[in-house]
């Protein structure tokens, strides 16, 4: 920081300084960022600022705020980075794939089957396709995050600027969410190097014709990619991939509650997240507000992000149990519909052990929205679907996921048998009428 930033005659001229902020959020031509660092008494070099002009300056729509476009072609962009165009021979083999998957889930299950045919994409289509939903999932961090930003920034400014700065938190916070939004797409672009589908990651990120139906989507890429690290035709595991994603994708066009509800979790354990001032004012201590990589850091590590509460660990249990039944039971169906296939077995291992590490870009995301989408007991859950068919069959199995009091609890993971007796037995009126009278007596029901 300058010392002499007093001496600028534009200095505290509030009606300048707004006018320069508006300029650089309507990508006025005639704004000049080199002098409304040098008027706010901010000593950063040229090539420092040309990088966080081209980050952040093209990306702005007339009237402030990020383009509508901005971050979608953000995430496409760097999706795009070692990517390979989809050829035909490919595209042919994996519909071929696909269509034979649905025809091997018909006879294990009784849930319909999709009324669109999946899509076999590139990974810059999944990033376009999936960013709203992780937009949606990060809002709350995206809103909590550039405020703590915005008040770190104000309380580095010299004494005599913090009036003027703290009238400009608006679009210092506009700044930082353009900020975020456009790391936040960029994990999305990471991440569309690691996923095998649409449903990988376990929630529905592709949706169908209307709000209920999901889309099942194959990236070809990634798909070969990953048979091709294992000793598996090729066939094989396009079928074992194809007949996962498409089981995903019936059964949260089945269970139409489903999709609801896990996003309600994410958003309630998202909804918790509230910025530490102290932890802010620790880091305001040697954070340079003219650093373009300070910033990013500050965005992309986590650093700001809270311990998490009661309710969030609540949450966030309900969506790891969750996880762990949806996945279990692709995992069951998938299992059962590829039986036929010499290698089903060791697929099946290679995306579990897949699913329990996660990858590099799946972790970089969950650091910068400090949610990890990983399913609690997924060989249990799976385990506990294999008991239940064996037990009621496909279509009483199936029938479960109608709603969700109906489905097992996280503990009935550790003790299938209890889960059975319950279903096989469940409680009478009379049951329930004698359980309150004992109650109404003052005598603890049997249990």
């Amino acid at each position: 920081m300058s010392e002499d930033s007093g001496d600028d005659p534009r200095f505290g001229d509030e009606e300048w300084m707004k006018d320069a902020f508006r300029k650089f959020l309507s990508g006025d031509e005639s704004f000049n960022p080199e002098e409304l660092m040098k008027a706010a008494g901010l000593n950063v070099s040229p090539e420092e600022l040309q990088k966080m002009m081209m980050q952040l300056g093209t990306s702005f729509a007339p009237g402030g705020g990020l383009k509508p476009q901005a971050s979608r072609d953000h995430a496409v962009s760097v999706a795009g980075e070692g990517a390979l165009p989809l050829d035909p021979a490919t595209r042919q083999a994996l519909s071929q794939a696909a269509t034979v998957a649905g025809l091997w889930l018909t006879e294990v299950t009784a849930i319909s089957d999709l009324p669109e045919t999946p899509v076999v994409g590139t990974r810059a289509e999944w990033a376009r396709v999936t960013l709203p939903v992780w937009e949606d999932i990060a809002d709350p961090v995206a809103t909590a995050i550039p405020r703590a930003i915005s008040q770190m920034m104000a309380s580095q400014a010299p004494e005599d600027m913090q009036g003027l700065i703290g009238g400009m938190s608006g679009p210092m916070e506009q700044v930082s969410k353009s900020l975020f939004t456009m790391q936040l797409a960029g994990a999305v672009g990471k991440l569309s190097g690691e996923v095998l589908s649409g449903g990988d990651i376990g929630i529905p990120l592709v949706s169908g014709s209307d709000e209920y139906d999901v889309k099942a989507f194959l990236l070809a890429q990634n798909m070969r990619a990953f048979s091709r690290d294992l000793d598996v035709p090729q066939e094989e595991a396009d079928i074992y991939l194809a007949t996962r994603e498409i089981a995903h994708a019936r059964l949260f066009r089945h269970a139409k509650w489903l999709r609801l509800h896990m996003m309600s979790a994410i958003r309630d354990f998202a909804g918790g997240i509230s910025i530490d001032l102290s932890r802010v004012m620790e880091l305001a201590e040697d954070f340079d507000p003219t650093n373009a990589e300070a910033m990013k850091e500050l965005l992309t590590t986590g650093a700001l992000l809270p311990e998490r509460t009661e309710e969030q660990n609540r949450a966030l249990e309900r969506l790891e149990g969750m996880l762990a039944l949806v996945e279990g039971w692709v995992d069951h169906v998938t299992g059962l519909a590829t039986a036929r296939l010499p290698k089903s077995g060791a697929l099946g291992e290679a995306i579990r052990r897949r699913r329990a590490s996660g990858g590099p870009a799946e972790h970089a995301f969950s650091t910068l929205v400090g949610l990890e989408l990983r399913p609690r007991k997924l060989r249990e859950a799976s385990a506990l679907w294999a008991e239940i068919h064996r037990e009621l069959g496909s279509e009483a199995r199936d029938e479960l996921w109608r709603h969700p009091d109906t489905l097992p609890h996280l503990e009935d993971l550790d003790d299938p048998a209890t889960f059975l007796q319950r279903i096989a037995h469940p409680p009478t009126d009379d049951d329930f009428d004698q359980a309150l009278r004992e109650l109404l007596d003052g005598e603890t029901p049997e249990s």
